[in-house]
């Protein structure tokens, strides 16, 4: 396959890597792109995290060899937590790049020092995220949230199922706390499934916070790995469509009228 004709691999473990996947194709309108959902395993943070890790590096020797990415992102931050080291390391000739907290931005941002990290409770627990927060934001109080139910809420959502306003407000009302006259003034969106509920976010928020989503970030860092690595070809290079594939097969109807809309055909 031409340099120019291979792929930048989007996955997820639903439909939460929509958001990274509009934003790259924003930054990279000439490149092909694939979609792939572990719709099989979803959701990612009910899983024991050895076990997560084993099914992603089985499971990316046969994606990495199906469809020769250029680059794959990792549009999912329990995934990206748990298992990008080891996918680096098996298969190193592969540029991963990961979607981490962006705790780093958020203590930048808040001016009260008051920031919440909304997330899976998998990735609110892992090492890597408190040494984030260590490293980036010391000196601010960071509220971990882990949200059992809410990227679930945003994939019944995308599937055109009724959520109800008390449900995400029962899931997102612990990342908004005071201290004295302080009080939240961030919330990092740490699972890429939930800016898919942006507008009822902002709508059932009991005060409003900066909504940090970290996809455009990540557009940016797959923009300059393509400037760096890979030869642009015009648009004329594109010969193939960009693709959807579900692990666990071809979805209902309102799944893949909402690839078509993606402007995704099924593999």
């Amino acid at each position: 396959m031409a340099e120019t004709q291979r792929p930048i691999l989007v996955f997820d473990s639903g439909l939460g890597g929509l958001t990274v996947l509009r934003a790259v194709r924003a930054a990279l309108p000439g490149r092909r792109v694939i979609y792939v959902a572990d719709d099989a395993a979803f959701p990612y943070g009910d899983w024991p995290a050895q076990t997560l890790c084993a099914r992603l590096v089985e499971l990316f020797s046969e994606l990495l060899a199906r469809y020769q990415p250029a680059i794959v992102v990792l549009g999912c931050n329990t995934a990206s937590t748990l298992a990008l080291s080891d996918l680096r390391s098996a298969y190193p000739h592969t540029p991963f790049v990961g979607t981490v907290p962006a705790i780093k931005p958020a203590a930048q941002r808040s001016r009260s020092g008051v920031i919440a990290l909304l997330s899976t409770p998998a990735t609110a627990s892992q090492r890597y995220t408190r040494e984030l927060i260590d490293q980036f934001a010391v000196e601010c109080h960071v509220e971990r949230v882990g949200s059992p139910l809410l990227a679930r809420l945003a994939e019944a959502h995308m599937q055109g199922d009724t959520v109800a306003d008390a449900d995400i407000l029962g899931e997102i009302s612990p990342c908004f706390v005071a201290h004295g006259s302080r009080r939240t003034d961030v919330v990092v969106l740490a699972c890429t499934h939930y800016p898919l509920l942006a507008d009822s976010l902002r709508r059932l928020a009991p005060w409003p916070v900066i909504w940090l989503d970290p996809a455009e970030a990540i557009a940016r860092r797959v923009q300059a790995l393509v400037a760096e690595h890979i030869a642009e070809g015009p648009a004329s290079d594109r010969v193939e469509l960009d693709r959807a594939v579900f692990t666990r097969g071809i979805p209902k109807d309102s799944i893949r009228r909402l690839m078509a809309n993606e402007g995704l055909v099924f593999q």
